[in-house]
């Protein structure tokens, strides 16, 4: 598996893209993510209130956290990518204290995609910062 892009390489590079293409750069980011093992995929790690079927799970290691996620739908596998690009591999008072919501504002995603791509954003954020609140 290659290094993911940063994340500041990602808003770079979607400021300059037109819908199109912002859609494919989602989707690439989905297509990114380390496997999800199917065994990991239960009501347990089910992201609620989304419109597509969204896993998220977390391990430990080393004092800092790293999610596992993926989803039924190409478009939102990309949008937890990209949610996850902001914490991945950062101790949970790193997390905690992140401002996910404030860091994805520059791909306008309310206005780019449709509200049904977009209402579980706010879900896959809350389970993010809870999780890392247990672990701190």
């Amino acid at each position: 598996m290659t290094e993911p892009p940063s994340f500041q390489d990602i808003i770079e590079e979607y400021e300059f893209l037109d819908k199109d293409d912002r859609y494919r750069l989602l989707i690439d980011l989905g297509k990114g993510l380390e496997p999800m093992p199917d065994a990991l995929k239960t009501d347990a790690t089910l992201v609620r209130g989304c419109s597509a079927a969204v896993w998220v799970y977390p391990t430990a290691r080393d004092g800092r956290l790293h999610f596992l996620a993926d989803s039924n739908a190409a478009i939102t596998k990309g949008i937890i990518a990209l949610v996850l690009l902001t914490v991945q591999d950062r101790s949970p008072a790193e997390i905690r204290d992140t401002d996910i919501a404030a860091a994805l504002e520059p791909f306008d995603l309310r206005n780019q995609l449709s509200s049904n791509r977009t209402q579980g954003i706010p879900n896959m954020i809350a389970l993010i910062r809870s999780t890392a609140e247990r672990f701190t």
